[in-house]
């Protein structure tokens, strides 16, 4: 059996506490250390602040050496698809490997409102979440030297690159999120 440790960092927490976590939960053999995706606390003032996902675990990945990293779940509302294949993919290479891609849809409103960030109906969200799974998957699983391109109802890509690539083979494994009526 693995043990994984889940933190809510938007619950209260800076890196420094992040890492604490991250290095302890190594050391006592964890087999991965996972954070939500959210910038605004639930039920407290959340101080000091959120901290933003991708950028702690590009921190943890350097600070830490074999668990692995990642989130429950990525909130497919926060980010667009290209720069978040980038950020994935660049944060599975500082690991060496490490990463699990936890990615849902979104549901909570009220940090979409404070944060300025566009919060469609629900259709919509689960529309884009699974144009944006298709559009990191293309992007991470197209071979070195060709082209990625997508015409979709939410979003285009034209002619990319598709770089940088995971350090994992096709990208990490990637953990679906989600929940609806």
């Amino acid at each position: 059996m693995e043990l994984r440790i889940m933190t809510e960092p938007q619950q209260g927490g800076t890196y420094d506490d992040l890492l604490a976590v991250a290095r302890t939960a190594e050391e006592l053999g964890f087999g991965a250390f996972i954070r939500s995706d959210h910038y605004l606390a639930f039920d407290t003032d959340g101080l000091p602040g959120p901290t933003d996902a991708w950028v702690t675990l590009a921190g943890l990945a350097r600070d830490t050496s074999t668990i692995r990293l990642g989130t429950l779940m990525t909130c497919a509302t926060f980010r667009l698809p290209g720069p978040l294949a980038i950020a994935v993919a660049q944060v599975d290479q500082m690991s060496g490997g490490r990463v699990d891609f936890g990615f849902g849809a979104g549901w909570f409103g009220a940090e979409h409102t404070a944060y300025g960030i566009p919060f469609p109906d629900t259709k919509e969200r689960f529309d884009r979440y699974e144009e944006q799974l298709a559009i990191l998957t293309g992007l991470w699983r197209t071979p070195d030297g060709e082209r990625f391109s997508h015409d979709g109802q939410h979003y285009q890509l034209s002619d990319s690159p598709a770089l940088p690539k995971p350090l994992q083979d096709g990208g990490p494994p990637v953990i679906i999120g989600g929940m609806g009526k």
